[in-house]
């Protein structure tokens, strides 16, 4: 670590949790991010500030000006850009010294596997539950932890499947890939500003504990956020023997 380095890292390392050590395994860490919206701008732009050292971002959606409202990644500029080429940019602006891969795609099959098994960790920030289940099996396939937030309105939800661990549960034993639930999406319900930042920044928290290794994760927990009461609650998770995704069905 370079003198530039220890000054740009300087209140990390007066941490005793992280210090020069846990900043040097973020160093060394690799990350893909799915999905460069809402949730995806504070995450990213986080890791990269932090100083994780190789993040892939992946996004095949556009920045239009209905976004501006809420993903910070993003400007006036970036208006018909892909949005994680936008937000790569400005990441790259911000810390020069970590590698920044931008997907202008949807990840999906043999290219989502192979971008899941070159990563650490891997940050859910898309919008769909469709790339969510995906994502989810190809983490439970490459045992690989799982970060994943939601938002929409008032209500944030935050979660850490830890599948480098047999007893974790995974995505799908929370939300199964057969449920008939509607799909809720910003564009059709609406969402307060600052509840992506709030969801997006636990997600970046939590994914910066596991790649040091220091504190407690929320393996095993979902934490879910009402901006309105201003309401944090904590429900257990349990992994489902029957999960077809990672129980014994699978």
């Amino acid at each position: 670590m370079d003198d530039s380095q220890l000054l740009r890292y300087s209140r990390h390392l007066l941490l005793d949790e992280i210090g020069i050590a846990g900043q040097a395994r973020l160093a060394g860490s690799r990350v893909l991010i799915v999905g460069a919206g809402g949730l995806g701008s504070p995450v990213a732009l986080y890791l990269a500030a932090a100083g994780v050292g190789r993040i892939t971002l992946a996004d095949n959606d556009e920045v239009d000006l209905t976004n501006l409202q809420r993903q910070i990644a993003h400007d006036m500029a970036s208006i018909g850009e892909n949005k994680a080429v936008s937000a790569a940019r400005r990441m790259a602006a911000m810390n020069p010294d970590i590698e920044i891969f931008s997907l202008p795609v949807r990840l999906a099959g043999d290219e989502l596997s192979a971008r899941v098994a070159a990563a650490d960790l891997v940050l859910d920030c898309c919008d769909n539950f469709a790339t969510r289940h995906a994502v989810n099996r190809a983490c439970v396939a490459r045992r690989k932890p799982l970060v994943s937030g939601a938002a929409v309105r008032f209500d944030g939800q935050v979660s850490v499947f830890d599948l480098s661990r047999d007893d974790a549960p995974c995505y799908a034993c929370l939300f199964p890939e057969n449920a008939r639930d509607a799909e809720m999406r910003c564009a059709e319900f609406g969402v307060f500003a600052p509840l992506v930042g709030v969801v997006g920044a636990m997600q970046a928290a939590e994914a910066l504990k596991l790649l040091m290794g220091i504190g407690t994760s929320l393996s095993g927990r979902l934490l879910l956020y009402n901006a309105l009461a201003a309401d944090w609650r904590s429900i257990r998770l349990n992994k489902d023997p029957g999960c077809p995704v990672c129980g014994a069905g699978g």
